[in-house]
């Protein structure tokens, strides 16, 4: 609909080309906030008014009056300093019901020029225990904005970035060979900056059970003379462990890296998010990504040496200071890792590359933004998206959530209580960057007051109407066409304008990252369909009347169960 009235306005400008008018490349047609001034409106006189030397209302009038008939349009009015308001009439909305019936599946989708190319990167949590509520809203935000990405026209990309070659991992290992070892009856302390999740025991009693006594070691004075700050204490628990271990400890770091990565992978998998590629860091070494990364920084001139360190020059990119690549000892940094992996990114020649990062690495973004551009790349091909916290609370309490205190609430616990697809919806029914507090009671409820439950009822409802019809063995839209003219109340037409909004709350999600406006949408929509079912009769209706009535909320099923789809959110028949 609204390029329809796009084109009309462009036929009204090549009529007024003989004046002088030059048409603009684009022509932007919005739907103004409230019905009460039109179902679409343009800015257009405005932007070329002062080119013609006058005021824009007088040549809005001129636009108007230059549009061809056209048997949509009821009316235009020329509206404050000289926007142009269309008001369409009611039956202009009434083809769109066979439209949406007849696209299904694709009603909503988006056919993008050259299809931009989109790798998003989310969730990339340590591998060093279960995913937690936290890391689901990542994942949530993450995946509905690649399927809102993907449905709008992009190519789209979904990636994890698996941190298994730092300091976490070697806590992690060094955690559960101590946990092993307490399982042999060879220790009794276990270091107080380890991870202490249920999660590392039961590692440990896997790796009994497969390997026996293999990493057993006399461990009488490995808790003996250790320094006295935590940081410190963990630090030579790791080199005590390399040194008893040997080449064992390789073997204890991998499996204790798979596992995790396995459990994560499943845990995302039943959550409905499933990843395109799973980067390791371990591959940026093997690959020489890292050096490869700073012999382009090095030949663009944004390295120094300083305290027998490397440092990259961020500040030449408004970073607040420049950063260690390279430490004095010649270890790379964890920062130099980054710096490869986007490099990586950057050779596989997308159009955009997105990084979903938690609000807590805020902070972190600018060095990586400083890096990217350093090594060639403009400014705009790289954005960063964050996710606030998510705070479960269980009454009036707050849960904590410390991966390494082992007090956290997985996102595997909240899936089995609540559920994927309320989980799922209460995710992304706010702002990414906005504060969450998940209110558990009410994502287990089943009333109008939880919208995600709400939604589904109303698909449901739908597919019960025409479970009923077929029991009855009357007409469906299937069997005759149905004489859509008769559509004449008011829930109707707003009912069938709502429909038309689809593609472009799509349209404007994909744009805007923000997939929580599809929930946003799909909530009004189920609310009007919720008011028309319980106004107006369906079954008891003439036939004619009733045909026309089964296909609208016909497209209404399509369209929710379209909208729920790309939220990763189940369309039930029956509930």
């Amino acid at each position: 609909m609204k390029d329809k009235v796009r084109e009309l306005v462009h036929q009204a400008l090549a009529n007024l080309q003989p004046q002088g008018v030059v048409t603009p490349e684009s022509i932007v047609i919005e739907r103004p906030r409230s019905g009460l001034h039109g179902d679409f409106t343009t800015n257009i006189a405005m932007q070329l008014a002062s080119k013609q030397k006058v005021s824009p209302r007088e040549y809005a009038q001129s636009i108007v009056d230059s549009m061809p008939d056209c048997e949509i349009l009821e009316r235009c009015e020329i509206a404050g300093p000289g926007f142009i308001n269309f008001y369409l009439h009611s039956e202009a909305y009434l083809d769109l019901i066979d439209e949406i019936r007849e696209a299904g599946p694709d009603y909503g989708r988006s056919r993008l020029e050259n299809r931009p190319s989109v790798l998003v990167e989310f969730v990339s949590s340590n591998p060093t225990g279960p995913l937690h509520v936290g890391h689901g809203r990542g994942a949530a935000y993450g995946d509905a904005l690649a399927r809102v990405m993907s449905y709008a026209g992009y190519e789209v990309e979904k990636e994890y970035y698996v941190n298994d070659a730092g300091r976490q991992m070697d806590i992690l290992t060094v955690s559960i060979w101590v946990r092993y070892l307490e399982e042999l009856g060879l220790v009794h302390e276990f270091p107080s900056r380890g991870y202490q999740g249920g999660y590392v025991r039961n590692i440990a009693k896997r790796l009994l059970e497969e390997h026996e006594k293999r990493f057993a070691v006399h461990a009488e004075t490995l808790f003996l003379d250790l320094p006295g700050h935590d940081e410190e204490n963990i630090d030579e628990l790791i080199k005590r462990a390399r040194n008893e271990l040997g080449a064992d400890y390789q073997i204890l770091f991998d499996v204790a890296s798979q596992l995790m990565v396995q459990d994560i992978k499943q845990d995302l998998m039943e959550f409905g998010v499933v990843f395109d590629r799973w980067f390791h860091e371990s591959q940026l070494v093997h690959d020489g990504d890292i050096e490869a990364a700073l012999a382009c920084l090095e030949e663009n001139g944004y390295l120094y040496v300083k305290d027998d360190a490397v440092w990259f020059r961020s500040t030449d990119f408004e970073d607040d200071k420049d950063r260690v690549v390279v430490r004095a000892n010649g270890s790379k940094t964890y920062f130099a890792s980054d710096i490869a992996y986007h490099y990586n990114k950057a050779e596989r020649n997308y159009d955009q590359v997105i990084n979903i990062f938690g609000a807590d690495h805020h902070g972190y973004t600018k060095r990586i933004e400083a890096s990217f551009q350093a090594l060639g790349n403009p400014a705009d091909r790289l954005e960063f998206l964050m996710v606030q916290f998510a705070v479960l609370y269980r009454g009036s309490e707050k849960v904590s959530m410390s991966t390494r205190g082992g007090e956290f609430v997985s996102l595997r616990e909240l899936r089995e209580e609540v559920g994927n697809d309320a989980a799922r919806f209460f995710y992304v029914l706010r702002r990414s960057d906005q504060h969450m507090d998940f209110d558990l009671d009410l994502a287990k409820s089943e009333s109008a007051e939880n919208p995600v439950f709400y939604i589904q009822y109303a698909h449901a409802r739908i597919s019960s109407v025409f479970q009923q019809v077929k029991d009855k063995g009357m007409e469906t839209p299937e069997n005759r066409h149905p004489t859509y003219h008769l559509l004449i109340e008011k829930q109707e037409i707003e009912l069938l304008k709502i429909l038309s909004q689809f593609p472009d709350t799509v349209a404007n999600a994909a744009q805007n990252r923000t997939p929580h406006q599809v929930a946003y949408y799909l909530r009004d929509l189920a609310q009007l369909f919720h008011a028309y079912y319980n106004g107006h009769p369906f079954l008891s209706s003439e036939n004619e009347l009733r045909l026309a009535r089964l296909g609208l909320i016909d497209a209404v099923r399509v369209v929710i169960a379209n909208g729920l789809g790309i939220l990763g959110v189940s369309a039930p028949t029956s509930m």
